[in-house]
Order: structure tokens, then sequence, then C-alpha cells
């Protein structure tokens, strides 16, 4: 697939959590974003699903501390809160963008895909995106791998530890567009469906 359908399907899920955390009233958390809870449709729009243990943020309510009802690896340690699946999504793009999950036997306690991403990405990113992604004999390689690094750069904004640091879905949204915008400005080509 080319790197726009990969950015577009971000772009989707992406705004499926946004409209879950700020299109009602009462805001709703997925709890569980993952790989496996996004669906593509006949048109190849991704979709989010599996709600079996999202919540609803009312007010007054006593948030719980995220426990193992959440896939390991996706979901952020700590109180319940939209931060969470920002977290998880920064998760996914990583995923996405590089294959390594973080559930690989490659990652423990201690290095994260995160931590292993911020080490690794200083090394550039041909060294650590899906190499069926990109390649360098590509012709648009400069162009690919400049929307790779800024994709790396906003999965680290939403996967940080604390969650005051990360960026709420709405910013990651306007980030990715723009993300886009770059890359179709700098292609010839347009995709079918972009």
């Amino acid at each position: 697939m080319p790197m726009n359908f990969w950015v577009i399907t971000m772009i989707d899920v992406a705004t499926a959590i946004e409209h879950l955390h700020n299109g009602h009233p009462t805001p709703m958390i997925h709890s569980d974003l993952k790989p496996s809870n996004i669906l593509l449709d006949k048109d190849m729009v991704a979709h989010v699903g599996d709600f079996g243990i999202s919540k609803f943020l009312g007010e007054g309510d006593v948030m719980k501390q995220t426990m193992t009802l959440a896939t390991i690896g996706y979901m952020a340690p700590g109180i319940v809160s939209r931060k969470c699946d920002v977290y998880s999504y920064g998760n996914i793009l990583i995923e996405t963008f590089t294959k390594k999950k973080p559930t690989d036997n490659y990652f423990a306690k201690e290095v994260t895909t995160r931590h292993w991403m911020e080490s690794s990405l200083s090394k550039g990113v041909i060294e650590i995106q899906d190499v069926d992604l990109l390649k360098r004999e590509d012709e648009y390689f400069v162009v690919e791998a400049n929307c790779i690094s800024s994709i790396m750069e906003l999965a680290l904004n939403c996967s940080t530890k604390l969650p005051e640091e990360r960026i709420d879905m709405k910013h990651v949204m306007v980030e990715l567009k723009k993300i886009k915008q770059r890359l179709l400005n700098n292609i010839k080509h347009v995709y079918q469906r972009w």
C-alpha cells in the first residue's frame, strides 16, 4: 500500500477517537485501542471497533486506575482519561510505520517501543521504519522518509509517560492532516482515494 494510504488510515482512526472524546456531551474513552480493533470497510476506510471495555466519563465520576482489562503494551498506566487513548494511539502509530509491536519479546518493562524509537530515531528514520513501507530506491524516498519522521515525532508526543505531557486527539488530527498535505504537495501523482 502507498504511504498515503497509511497516513489516511491513521487520520480515520484519529477522527474516530476524537469524536468519542469530544463529539458528545459525555466523553467516551475506548480503553482498548490497538491494531486489531481497527477495521477497514470495502472502501478501505478505517473504523474503530470493540467497545467492550469503553467508559463514559461523566461529571463527578471517580476515575479508576487502568487495570489488566486493556491490552498490555497499548494501554497507558494510571488514571482512565482521554490521554489513555492518546497513548494507545501513539503506540499504534509506531507499530504501523515500524512493524514493532509493544508486545514483541524485544521489549521489556524498561524498554518500550517509545524508548526504542527515541534512541533509534537519531540514527535516521530508515533505521526504524518498516522495510516493506519505504526503500531507498523508491521514487519519493526523501518525501516519504520525511513523512515517517514527522509521524514518529507525533507518536512520541502521544506516548509520553506523563498524561499531562501528551497532546490531545484534536491536535493529533491537525498534525496528521498537515503531514498528509505536505506528502501530497510533494508527490506528483495522487492515489485513488486521496
